[in-house]
């Protein structure tokens, strides 16, 4: 409010002082007289004033124009003037115009569009960085993988932009499905950030896939370093690439405890248990069958499996059968109502021939969790015991629709496999095979196929006797 009245009254007394001057100037009796060449001028102070102002501003015109007609000289011949600043500053409002626009057109996925003004934007913009990751990237929309190849490959040159290169052309390799380029550009970009957590990801993947476990496990270490695996994941599959190198979870060196240590780092990781198996017959080869029995046991307290009793059994390759069931005791009394163990039991009694041992360890596990396995074994046991056959047919028929049981499952896209690996072969993730059972829907088939054994193999009916015709007319008569 203050300020605004001070300028009020500013302006009313610059106009009172020019009007003042005005009046003075008219009312004054003074003449100036100016000889020139003969000439002669009579001026009074109004006009006077009136002229010194044209003559002044005559000048300032005169000034400009010839400054203006210097810096066109100038401009034309390179020299840095106003003109080409004002032309530059324009280039460069056009420029960033052209690379907002095609920023927006690329995140509404309009990759043609995105690519028109990336140009544009590289035409009036000197940065190399910004245009030429716009273009790569709104090439690689539009589908024109040439074109994003060679702006990927330009980036490689200015060091601010090489790692944004080097990952460009590793993600379209990647879609490519040239694992070998990719590799070795995941490994140059890794050389450049070890700490990218997702370029780490990669990098496991592609020397999992390529059986670089030694490189894998480097890799492994820097996700730990980084803090992007806790602490337990980074011991299980670090074990898991152990493995895959040597073969052989231990090494000559190491105590039977860090062997054991080893196994059961994380009772939860069902991919332990070949690590346990191998490592058991790696002792079984020396000989050492008293820790071969104790990694199995130890692996065995973990997750009871299949393969661990496989191994087991290769402990004493030539005993009895009834010699087995009691050696498998001291696996067995570990976990005794988990149902691989009540499975095993099971079917060790069947070897020996124990059917009605068989059926106590079995118990009701074919009835309340009916599986292919078991059901199987539960028809053994009906034959083994001298049943009928249309129960143990009932049995198998069964079988042919119950659940497979737990299998190795892929933890990213579900599918089953016959045995463990580091990696899925159907979807290429590291360290997502589980032992659980599959996602399946069980219970019979439109057509029915699960009948088929029940009816070629069917109760052999009594073929009908032959007639005796003249018995028959005897009688008639």
């Amino acid at each position: 409010m203050l300020w605004s009245l001070l300028r009020i009254l500013f302006f009313v007394t610059l106009v009172l002082v020019l009007a003042f001057g005005a009046d003075y100037l008219l009312q004054a009796d003074a003449v100036m007289r100016v000889s020139f060449a003969g000439y002669e001028i009579s001026l009074r102070p109004l006009p006077l004033a009136i002229a010194v102002l044209l003559i002044t501003l005559a000048g300032w015109l005169v000034m400009k124009v010839l400054g203006l007609v210097v810096a066109v000289i100038r401009f034309f011949s390179g020299d840095e003037t106003a003109i080409s600043r004002y032309l530059d500053r324009d280039r460069e409002r056009r420029g960033f115009q052209a690379l907002a626009d095609g920023m927006l057109a690329l995140a509404a996925g309009e990759g043609r569009l995105a690519l028109i003004k990336a140009q544009r934007a590289q035409s009036y913009l000197d940065m190399p960085a910004l245009t030429g990751l716009l273009t790569a990237q709104a090439a690689e929309v539009s589908g024109d993988t040439a074109k994003a190849e060679g702006a990927y490959k330009a980036l490689l040159a200015d060091p601010r932009t090489r790692f944004v290169g080097i990952r460009g052309l590793l993600n379209q390799k990647l879609a490519e499905g040239d694992k070998e380029t990719a590799l070795k550009l995941a490994e140059k970009a890794f050389e450049m950030k070890p700490r990218d957590a997702a370029l780490q990801e990669v990098l496991l993947k592609l020397q999992s896939g390529a059986a670089d476990w030694k490189g894998a496990r480097a890799t492994l270490q820097a996700q730990a370093r980084a803090g992007v695996l806790p602490k337990e994941v980074w011991k299980r599959r670090d074990a898991v690439m152990a493995l895959q190198e040597a073969k052989v979870v231990v090494d000559e060196s190491a105590s039977i405890e860090a062997q054991e240590a080893a196994i059961a780092a994380n009772k939860a990781s069902p991919d332990l248990i070949p690590a346990a198996a191998m490592a058991a017959r790696s002792y079984i080869a020396k000989g050492d069958k008293k820790n071969a029995t104790r990694v199995l046991k130890k692996a065995w307290e973990a997750r009871p499996h299949p393969d661990l009793a496989a191994a087991f059994a290769e402990i004493e390759p030539e005993e009895s059968p009834d010699a087995r069931v009691k050696r498998f005791k001291v696996l067995t009394a570990i976990r005794p109502e988990d149902a691989e163990t009540r499975q095993l039991l099971a079917e060790l009694s069947i070897a020996a021939e124990d059917f009605p041992a068989a059926r106590r360890a079995l118990g009701d596990l074919a009835v309340v969790k009916p599986t292919q396995r078991s059901l199987a074994i539960m028809a053994a046991i009906e034959r083994g015991e001298g049943g009928d056959e249309a129960t143990v047919r009932a049995w198998l028929s069964k079988a042919l629709t119950a659940p497979r049981g737990p299998q190795w499952c892929c933890d990213k896209c579900q599918a089953v496999h016959s045995a463990w690996g580091p990696t899925c072969e159907n979807c290429g993730g590291f360290d997502t095979l589980s032992w659980r059972e599959p996602n399946e829907v069980s219970g019979p088939s439109a057509t029915g196929a699960e009948l088929l054994p029940v009816i070629v193999n069917g109760p052999k009916l009594k073929e009908p006797e032959p007639i005796d015709l003249e018995a028959v007319g005897r009688r008639g008569n």
